[in-house]
């Protein structure tokens, strides 16, 4: 009997065409863009942009979160502001599906943030301009070429969070060489071994299913190689000494929100599907909303429990943790204690 596949692999959302770059970042100049306010599971912030140059645990489990909380992030002029943070996180793939909202909220966060993209205007569109022209910094780069990792991109960085990707089967975003093999394998390779010692925490985003790409169904969607490459990147990264944390989303929705702007990205919501299930030992199957999976990035960054772990992620309709960190942390503990 004919089965149905219901699921896609955590994958990027973005194709870019693949340019030849200098070997130092270069600064690009960038038009404002004027945002206003507006309520989601948290609140738009006035924002602009600036650019600048310078073990997978063999348990499983399933926890659904507690109800989730409205969070309001409020706007700059407000006297609640949230306050800077010390953290300096690198988003790299900061125009993708999830990267995108992780840029967002992380500048909603008031956390300084740099951005390592093929193309840096498409930042412009998404980010605006910053009034600090040190709160987001955008160098332009591509992790599949490593003498574009300039050391001067990972200065003062604390924390990194990887989204990139491609797609799964042949399509016009694997133009310019732009395949799993070279952006899932490689292109995480070269990001890893650029990194600095001192790293607190790299966020990998990769997806459900790369330890079973022999198994139907998963055998289908690694056709072209997708899961095992991203498998083999997941492996570098876990023997590079770097502290880690890999997230797995399951097959991806809500988004991408590819043409709107800060505001815009701001105001998305999960729709009903806000309850949030984390399993570990790649036995977890389903979708989970673009979401759920930048504010699981963002949230691992500060959870200290979850360094050198392996989460999968995914959605159901119902409540969820929201923003809440002790939520979040609640979500993330339970299924070790399983």
């Amino acid at each position: 009997m004919a089965s149905k596949l219901s699921f896609i692999p955590g994958i990027a959302d973005i194709p870019l065409p693949l340019v030849k770059f200098p070997k130092h970042p270069q600064t690009l100049s960038l038009f404002p863009l004027e945002l206003s306010s507006g309520y989601a599971s948290f609140k738009s912030v006035s924002s602009s942009f600036a650019m600048g140059k310078s073990s997978s645990s063999s348990s499983s489990s399933v926890v659904h979160a507690v109800q989730e909380d409205v969070v309001q992030s409020p706007s700059s002029d407000s006297p609640n502001t949230p306050p800077a943070s010390s953290k300096l996180v690198l988003v790299v793939g900061g125009t993708g599906g999830v990267g995108q909202l992780i840029v967002a909220s992380l500048l909603s966060r008031n956390i300084k943030s740099r951005l390592l993209l093929r193309d840096p205007e498409k930042a412009a569109t998404l980010f605006g301009i910053q009034d600090d022209e040190d709160t987001l910094k955008v160098f332009k780069g591509d992790t599949r070429n490593p003498e574009d990792l300039d050391p001067s991109i990972f200065e003062g960085v604390t924390h990194v969070i990887c989204c990139t990707g491609t797609t799964a089967f042949p399509s016009k975003r694997w133009d310019g060489d732009n395949t799993p093999e070279r952006v899932d394998w490689e292109g995480v390779r070269n990001l890893v071994s650029a990194l600095p010692s001192s790293l607190k925490r790299l966020i990998l985003v990769s997806s459900v299913g790369v330890t079973k790409s022999n198994e139907l169904p998963w055998s289908i969607m690694n056709l072209f190689g997708v899961l095992k490459y991203k498998k083999m990147g997941e492996d570098f990264v876990r023997k590079s000494g770097l502290p880690f944390t890999i997230i797995r989303p399951g097959r991806l929705t809500d988004g991408p929100y590819t043409s709107y702007d800060l505001n815009t990205l701001l105001q998305a919501t999960a729709g009903q599907r806000r309850a949030v299930l984390i399993g570990q030992g790649d036995k977890l199957v389903g979708e989970v909303s673009r979401l759920v999976v930048a504010e699981a990035c963002i949230q691992a960054l500060d959870i200290e429990f979850t360094e050198g772990k392996t989460y999968e992620i995914n959605s159901v309709e119902g409540d969820g943790p929201g923003s809440d960190q002790q939520k979040w942390r609640e979500l993330f503990k339970a299924v070790q204690a399983v």
